[in-house]
């Protein structure tokens, strides 16, 4: 079978709150607006076109239609921008970081997800379009989190003292990275598309944001994604009523802190904590945080200042200069796009779900979240092994040491699981806890001793002797291990890890394709996937 799956919480890799998301428990129902169940689009769809204007498509395809001009642009990507200009064309949205060369592997799988969530909707209600959209996250400033890319073990990096928003970072050094890179390749065709790939997007554009723009165009406008730069003037300006009503009433802090303490009486984590003002001064190497102190208005670690009617007039001129952080951000996606529903990994989802309260004071609608497509992606070799050895899916995912020792103990010729022998010692000791009660009730610590002695002895036991057999068949620890290996690289999921240049170099114009063919966005399993 090409395509397996196996469900999230089988996986271990995943939280609790996601499992209990997935699950549709109901303790997360106030935390979420619509479960994305296909049925369920119908009543969002309504919803937002209903508080969508059509002032505001206007001023998103005006400044689509000119971020475009600077690439190649697909029938398939224009016909979507043009689209966005009616009131029955809605969007599906996720938004990634401006990873060098795209990051780990799940860049693709989340806008896959996003690309086919709007194929399945289009069927659903063909009276509607739906166009999927790739948010940059161009006004990030977190640079050591993306300055690098994992490409057969080696970690490939730009090197950089950089400050301010990342999409503003100008791209001068990266030709020592594509010349390592370069290197690292090979020959081949896949491998000088790939270079090719990196030299047009890093060489050929002046600034990180231009250059992750240029490369996500290539590699999915056949299937009409629409990218969002969303650092923009024209795009900002519809944000402005938004950021004036943070900047003078302050209102989201406490709308997320009452979340926060709802969603910490159910023992899960908080992902994000909010700020008095959750916005930031940006310009050119500087994106600081925007603080009020004695009815000053101030940037952190700067001379700026201002006072109230000083920072409106301000905002009011240079809205760009203002960048929402990830409380506002968010908000802001969603003041300006058509959505109904975004894709996203257990973190943002976590921290989404702490946003619901402070979108209803915006009176902005609330979108449908679902968890993107979480993929394993196997050669047909790697397959044939994991057949070979008798490996499941259900195998594969378990924590190094109980995969070694469950194989091991299957394919032992001996039986190593003393279970049964502690059972039955557990049930010896019951007779000698009577005796012990009938004759002097202080002897009971002492029967309890030597239970605890013996059980022991039997644990320490079975793990020498399994310890043996891993010696003894450590030819096979060590192919079965190798595999686990080369599928869960640095001990986690391929997809966290692994760069997607490194399955381009396998499969080549194969591997997006058959990413588009097999991922179901709205099936809430994981895909084990045998190209």
């Amino acid at each position: 079978m090409p395509v397996q799956n196996i469900s999230f919480k089988d996986t271990g890799y995943f939280s609790k709150l996601i499992c209990d998301y997935l699950a549709e428990a109901e303790t997360l129902k106030p935390f979420y607006n619509r479960f994305p169940k296909l049925e369920n689009f119908q009543a969002q769809i309504k919803e937002k076109s209903t508080a969508f204007k059509q002032e505001t498509r206007d001023v998103l395809v005006n400044v689509l239609e000119e971020q475009y001009k600077s690439v190649e642009t697909s029938k398939t990507t224009f016909s979507n921008i043009n689209n966005l200009q009616s009131s029955n064309t809605f969007t599906v949205t996720t938004g990634h970081q401006l990873n060098l060369f795209t990051g780990p592997l799940y860049f693709l799988h989340k806008i896959v997800s996003t690309i086919n969530l709007a194929k399945q909707l289009k069927t659903e209600f063909p009276d509607h379009n739906f166009v999927p959209i790739y948010w940059m996250a161009s006004e990030d400033h977190d640079f050591d989190e993306i300055n690098y890319f994992n490409f057969k073990g080696k970690k490939i990096q730009w090197n950089l003292e950089a400050s301010g928003a990342v999409g503003d970072l100008k791209t001068e050094g990266l030709e020592d990275v594509f010349n390592i890179f370069s290197k690292e390749l090979g020959v081949g065709k896949n491998a000088e598309t790939l270079r090719t790939l990196f030299k047009k997007g890093y060489l050929e554009h002046n600034t990180l944001a231009k250059a992750t723009f240029y490369i996500a165009n290539e590699l999915f406008k056949d299937y009409g994604l629409v990218i969002v730069e969303a650092n923009n003037t024209a795009l900002k300006r519809l944000f402005v009523p938004h950021m004036q009503k943070e900047l003078l009433e302050q209102i989201s802090e406490q709308n997320v802190l009452e979340t926060n303490a709802k969603i910490e009486a159910l023992d899960f984590g908080i992902q994000v904590n909010p700020r008095a003002i959750n916005l930031f001064y940006i310009g050119e190497g500087i994106r600081e945080r925007i603080v009020l102190e004695n009815n000053v208005y101030k940037v952190l670690n700067t001379n700026i200042s201002w006072s109230k009617s000083e920072l409106l007039k301000h905002l009011d001129e240079v809205p760009e200069r203002f960048s929402p952080n990830v409380i506002l951000r968010p908000l802001y996606q969603e003041v300006i796009l058509p959505n109904l529903c975004y894709i996203g990994g257990g973190g943002e989802l976590a921290y989404w779900f702490q946003l619901k309260s402070n979108f209803k004071a915006h009176h902005v609608v609330f979108p449908m979240l679902l968890l993107r497509n979480s993929v394993l992606i196997k050669t047909k070799q790697q397959a044939q092994k994991l057949e070979k050895l008798n490996i499941s899916n259900k195998d594969i995912f378990l924590k190094r040491e109980s995969f070694i020792n469950k194989k091991v103990r299957e394919i032992s010729n001996i039986d190593i699981d003393f279970s049964s022998q502690i059972k039955h010692l557990k049930n010896q000791f019951k007779d000698l806890y009577n005796l012990a009660k009938q004759t002097d009730e202080s002897f009971v610590g002492a029967v309890s001793a030597q239970e605890k002695k013996q059980i022991n002895g039997l644990q320490n036991l079975e793990k020498r002797l399994l310890t043996a057999q891993k010696r003894k068949l450590k030819d096979h620890v060590m192919r079965i291990t190798d595999l686990q290996n080369e599928l869960f690289p640095n001990k986690s999921l391929q997809e966290r890890n692994t760069n997607f240049s490194e399955l381009y170099l396998e499969f080549g114009e194969d591997l997006i394709p058959e990413l588009i063919k097999n991922l179901k966005p709205l099936d809430g399993e994981f895909t084990v996937l045998t190209i």
